[in-house]
Protein backbone atom coordinates (compact mmCIF):
# COMPACT_ATOMS: atom_id res chain seq x y z
CA UNK A 1 0.00 0.00 0.00
CA UNK A 2 1.25 3.69 -0.75
CA UNK A 3 1.71 6.35 1.25
CA UNK A 4 -1.35 8.66 1.38
CA UNK A 5 -0.16 11.62 -0.21
CA UNK A 6 -1.28 13.83 2.50
CA UNK A 7 1.38 12.16 4.99
CA UNK A 8 3.94 12.63 2.30
CA UNK A 9 5.87 15.76 1.73
CA UNK A 10 9.73 17.20 0.70
CA UNK A 11 11.01 20.20 1.49
CA UNK A 12 14.14 22.09 1.38
CA UNK A 13 17.05 21.14 3.52
CA UNK A 14 17.30 23.76 6.77
CA UNK A 15 19.66 24.24 9.42
CA UNK A 16 17.73 22.41 12.05
CA UNK A 17 18.17 19.65 10.39
CA UNK A 18 22.01 19.38 10.64
CA UNK A 19 22.36 16.79 13.57
CA UNK A 20 19.27 14.71 11.98
CA UNK A 21 21.59 14.31 9.30
CA UNK A 22 24.67 12.99 11.04
CA UNK A 23 22.40 10.77 12.71
CA UNK A 24 20.71 9.58 9.98
CA UNK A 25 24.46 9.11 7.80
CA UNK A 26 25.90 6.85 10.71
CA UNK A 27 22.86 4.79 11.26
CA UNK A 28 24.17 1.04 9.88
CA UNK A 29 21.10 0.58 8.07
CA UNK A 30 21.76 3.70 5.74
CA UNK A 31 25.88 3.43 5.88
CA UNK A 32 25.39 0.11 4.47
CA UNK A 33 24.13 1.34 1.07
CA UNK A 34 26.43 4.39 0.72
CA UNK A 35 29.71 4.16 -0.98
CA UNK A 36 31.23 4.87 2.54
CA UNK A 37 30.13 2.45 5.42
CA UNK A 38 32.14 3.56 8.02
CA UNK A 39 31.46 6.17 10.62
CA UNK A 40 31.68 10.29 9.68
CA UNK A 41 33.33 12.42 12.09
CA UNK A 42 31.49 15.25 13.16
CA UNK A 43 34.07 17.37 12.14
CA UNK A 44 33.62 16.07 8.58
CA UNK A 45 30.11 16.73 8.76
CA UNK A 46 30.02 19.88 9.61
CA UNK A 47 32.64 20.89 7.00
CA UNK A 48 30.24 19.30 4.50
CA UNK A 49 27.16 20.72 5.86
CA UNK A 50 28.50 24.15 5.91
CA UNK A 51 29.67 24.01 2.29
CA UNK A 52 26.41 23.34 1.15
CA UNK A 53 25.19 27.14 1.71
CA UNK A 54 25.15 29.14 -1.80
CA UNK A 55 26.34 25.56 -3.81
CA UNK A 56 24.04 26.30 -7.00
CA UNK A 57 25.18 22.29 -8.21
CA UNK A 58 23.41 20.79 -5.26
CA UNK A 59 19.74 20.78 -3.84
CA UNK A 60 18.52 19.10 -0.85
CA UNK A 61 15.09 18.19 0.52
CA UNK A 62 14.07 16.53 3.90
CA UNK A 63 11.18 13.64 3.28
CA UNK A 64 8.14 13.64 5.74
CA UNK A 65 6.06 11.38 6.61
CA UNK A 66 3.32 12.58 8.41
CA UNK A 67 4.74 15.74 9.45
CA UNK A 68 7.51 13.96 10.75
CA UNK A 69 11.30 14.16 8.94
CA UNK A 70 12.11 10.50 7.90
CA UNK A 71 14.23 10.64 5.21
CA UNK A 72 16.78 13.04 2.79
CA UNK A 73 16.38 13.26 -1.55
CA UNK A 74 19.22 14.98 -3.41
CA UNK A 75 20.15 16.50 -6.50
CA UNK A 76 24.14 16.68 -6.71
CA UNK A 77 26.08 17.59 -9.75
CA UNK A 78 23.75 19.96 -11.25
CA UNK A 79 25.33 20.89 -14.48
CA UNK A 80 23.16 23.45 -16.46
CA UNK A 81 25.51 23.25 -19.22
CA UNK A 82 24.96 19.51 -20.03
CA UNK A 83 21.85 20.22 -17.88
CA UNK A 84 22.14 16.77 -16.27
CA UNK A 85 22.48 16.05 -12.75
CA UNK A 86 22.68 13.01 -10.25
CA UNK A 87 20.07 12.06 -7.93
CA UNK A 88 19.37 9.94 -4.43
CA UNK A 89 17.50 9.13 -1.69
CA UNK A 90 17.10 7.70 1.62
CA UNK A 91 14.57 6.50 3.92
CA UNK A 92 16.30 6.22 7.19
CA UNK A 93 13.53 5.96 9.84
CA UNK A 94 11.88 2.56 9.92
CA UNK A 95 8.83 3.27 10.02
CA UNK A 96 8.47 4.88 6.94
CA UNK A 97 9.72 1.85 4.89
CA UNK A 98 7.27 -0.58 3.12
CA UNK A 99 4.57 1.94 2.32
CA UNK A 100 5.43 3.40 -0.91
CA UNK A 101 7.08 6.69 -0.11
CA UNK A 102 10.24 5.86 -2.18
CA UNK A 103 8.38 5.24 -5.31
CA UNK A 104 6.22 8.80 -4.11
CA UNK A 105 9.57 10.03 -3.90
CA UNK A 106 10.80 8.89 -6.87
CA UNK A 107 7.95 10.74 -9.28
CA UNK A 108 7.94 13.56 -7.43
CA UNK A 109 12.49 14.50 -7.59
CA UNK A 110 11.78 12.78 -11.34
CA UNK A 111 9.25 15.48 -11.77
CA UNK A 112 11.35 18.17 -9.95
CA UNK A 113 14.64 17.53 -12.46
CA UNK A 114 12.57 17.98 -15.54
CA UNK A 115 10.05 20.27 -14.86
CA UNK A 116 11.86 22.90 -11.85
CA UNK A 117 15.48 22.19 -12.79
CA UNK A 118 14.98 21.96 -16.87
CA UNK A 119 17.19 19.17 -16.70
CA UNK A 120 17.43 16.93 -20.12
CA UNK A 121 19.03 13.93 -17.86
CA UNK A 122 19.18 12.56 -14.55
CA UNK A 123 21.16 9.93 -13.68
CA UNK A 124 22.39 7.83 -10.71
CA UNK A 125 24.40 4.88 -9.09
CA UNK A 126 23.31 2.51 -7.02
CA UNK A 127 25.24 -0.43 -5.34
CA UNK A 128 24.46 -3.58 -7.49
CA UNK A 129 23.42 -5.36 -4.15
CA UNK A 130 20.61 -2.89 -3.43
CA UNK A 131 18.51 -4.32 -6.07
CA UNK A 132 15.46 -2.88 -4.94
CA UNK A 133 16.54 0.44 -5.45
CA UNK A 134 18.29 0.13 -8.76
CA UNK A 135 14.87 -1.35 -10.18
CA UNK A 136 12.43 1.09 -8.51
CA UNK A 137 14.36 3.13 -10.71
CA UNK A 138 13.99 1.35 -13.86
CA UNK A 139 10.06 1.09 -13.00
CA UNK A 140 10.35 5.15 -13.56
CA UNK A 141 12.12 4.69 -16.93
CA UNK A 142 15.41 4.81 -16.10
CA UNK A 143 17.81 3.09 -17.77
CA UNK A 144 20.96 0.78 -17.21
CA UNK A 145 24.16 2.51 -18.74
CA UNK A 146 26.81 1.01 -16.96
CA UNK A 147 27.99 -1.90 -14.58
CA UNK A 148 30.88 -0.84 -12.77
CA UNK A 149 32.95 -3.84 -11.50
CA UNK A 150 34.37 -3.69 -8.45
CA UNK A 151 33.98 -0.01 -8.08
CA UNK A 152 34.07 0.60 -4.80
CA UNK A 153 35.78 -0.35 -1.95
CA UNK A 154 33.62 -0.98 1.29
CA UNK A 155 35.00 -2.71 5.04
CA UNK A 156 33.68 -5.62 3.28
CA UNK A 157 35.40 -5.41 -0.37
CA UNK A 158 34.71 -4.63 -3.29
CA UNK A 159 31.50 -3.75 -4.51
CA UNK A 160 29.59 -3.66 -8.11
CA UNK A 161 27.49 -0.64 -9.02
CA UNK A 162 24.50 0.15 -11.24
CA UNK A 163 25.05 3.37 -13.39
CA UNK A 164 21.52 4.25 -14.68
CA UNK A 165 20.00 7.00 -16.56
CA UNK A 166 16.78 8.90 -17.08
CA UNK A 167 16.24 10.86 -20.46
CA UNK A 168 13.51 13.97 -20.68
CA UNK A 169 12.03 11.93 -23.59
CA UNK A 170 12.18 8.83 -21.48
CA UNK A 171 10.11 10.41 -19.21
CA UNK A 172 7.67 11.86 -20.98
CA UNK A 173 7.18 7.90 -22.73
CA UNK A 174 6.70 6.52 -19.29
CA UNK A 175 5.18 9.57 -17.04
CA UNK A 176 1.66 8.70 -17.27
CA UNK A 177 1.75 5.39 -16.65
CA UNK A 178 3.74 5.84 -13.30
CA UNK A 179 1.64 8.49 -12.30
CA UNK A 180 -1.16 6.00 -13.03
CA UNK A 181 0.35 3.41 -10.96
CA UNK A 182 0.34 5.47 -8.36
CA UNK A 183 -2.93 6.65 -8.66
CA UNK A 184 -4.03 3.24 -8.95
CA UNK A 185 -2.50 2.68 -5.33
CA UNK A 186 -4.86 5.49 -3.97
CA UNK A 187 -2.05 8.47 -4.01
CA UNK A 188 -2.42 11.85 -5.50
CA UNK A 189 0.03 12.77 -7.76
Amino acid sequence: MLASPSLATLRPLASEDRERLFDWRNREEVRRYMYTDTLIPCERHEAWFEALSGNETRRYFIIEWDGQPVGLANFVDIDRVSQKAAWAFYLAETTARGKGLGAWVEFQMIEHAFSVLNLEKLWCEVLESNGAVWKLHQSFGFQTEAHFRRHVVKSDGPHDVIGLGLLRADWAAVRDDCRARLLSHGYTV
